[in-house]
């Protein structure tokens, strides 16, 4: 089946945070800008997701919604089938996002003033949450080799003191698109142990992966360790339905579960009756879809890859998965806001670097999920903007 992602969508003026959001982050109000910032992409939602909310609309009830089990197999079935986990369905559980299911982890599992490990740089909200529940944010940066992030758990233990409650891998990473190996999240998995720490994997990109390529889950790189993983995960990303702000914690181990049960059940959380139709219709009947859109990611990241290496200074880092291209301007030696006003004003939002912690200075985040026409007018703005460098 063919899917269009040449077609803009008609987007500024729509309550788009990623087009009308511009204004308030970046003072700038211009409709030629092009936004590579916000995590969504630019194309229209798979067929089974737009039948599955006109079924909603046509029902023309929007009450409570309960009994998840169906979607549970559903998604179940797609974990099996497309990465390997036997997920048992009775271990899902729905929130308000995934960044709702971090706090929610965070509240069950550590304390005001605790430690959070991240690696850095790394997926900003989750700084921002920490520092909004009072713990506190403990940077292991990313050591890069061979043109790609390493973690350094020799160093990371070392620098340990005892108020680390909980560690975060963020698998796919964001932003560097690096999949992690299974020696590498077994690794992870066996410092937590040692440690005695919780262990949050965030797979919210684990269905953007490149073709030819394959994602692990940690549960199943790291089964022994079950009883200190919980994960969080969503269809928002890969099926671009952020907005519908439903994602899904997978907690395997049965006291574990209990203990998150309970502060879910503080929080009085329900599904969106829309989120949930929309995840059912995504991994149960957008697999062919999940694949196009895959292929079309990656063939924009090669394409742009290609056009910002050729500029004098700048590097790409390769990245296996997510539409999250991760740049390097630091040979430049331009400060943060000499690059970001550069960058702006050859009308391109890019995502600052400096948002990711710790090694993310000189560097810019480009979101690659739009139109091709438009990416590529997007790279031939920076290339104008940086004709200048030597």
């Amino acid at each position: 089946m063919d899917f269009d992602f040449d077609t803009p969508l008609k987007l500024r003026g729509a309550h788009t945070t990623k087009y009308d959001g511009i204004v308030k982050s970046f003072g700038i109000d211009d409709p030629e800008m092009i936004p590579m910032w916000v995590a969504d992409m630019d194309f229209a939602a798979a067929p089974p997701i737009l039948a599955a909310l006109q079924a909603e609309v046509d029902r023309g009830y929007f009450g409570y919604y309960t009994d998840p089990s169906p979607v549970n197999r559903v998604i179940a079935d797609w974990y099996r089938d497309r990465h390997g986990w036997d997920v048992d369905p009775g271990c899902i559980r729905y929130t308000h996002g995934v960044v709702n299911a971090f706090g929610d982890v965070l509240a069950c599992c550590s304390e005001p003033g605790d430690g959070v490990i991240l690696f850095s740089p790394v997926y900003h909200a989750f700084f921002r949450q920490i520092a909004a529940m009072g713990r506190k944010a403990v940077e292991s940066p990313l050591v890069l080799r061979d043109g790609v992030y390493h973690m350094d758990l020799d160093a990371l233990g070392q620098s340990l003191t005892g108020r680390e409650k909980i560690l975060v891998l963020c698998s796919p990473h964001n932003p560097g698109g690096r999949l992690w190996s299974v020696e590498e999240i077994r690794a992870v998995a066996e410092f937590c142990a040692v440690h005695d720490l919780v262990l949050i994997s965030d797979e919210i990109h684990m269905d953007l992966t490149f073709p030819g390529v394959a994602f692990t889950p940690a549960a199943v790189a790291a089964p022994e360790q079950l009883g200190r993983l919980v994960v969080l995960t969503a269809a928002s990303k890969a099926f671009n339905i952020a907005g519908a702000e439903t994602g899904m914690m997978l907690v395997p181990d049965p006291g574990f579960r209990a203990r998150m049960d309970k502060v879910l059940l503080d929080r009085e959380s329900s599904p969106s009756r829309f989120g949930m139709a929309m995840i059912r219709a995504a991994f149960g009947e957008g697999g062919d879809w999940s694949d196009a859109v895959r292929a079309y990611i990656a063939e924009n990241y090669r394409l742009f890859a290609e056009r910002m290496n050729a500029l004098p200074g700048v590097s790409v880092m390769p990245m296996q998965a997510t539409y999250l291209s991760w740049l390097d301007f630091s040979a430049l030696g331009m400060t943060d806001k000499e690059l970001l006003q550069r960058i702006l004003g050859a009308k391109v939002v890019p995502s600052p670097g400096t948002q990711f912690g710790t090694g993310g200075e000189g560097h810019m985040r480009f979101n690659v999920a739009l139109p091709r026409a438009k990416l590529l007018e997007a790279a031939s703005r920076l290339e104008a903007a940086f004709s200048d460098v030597q």
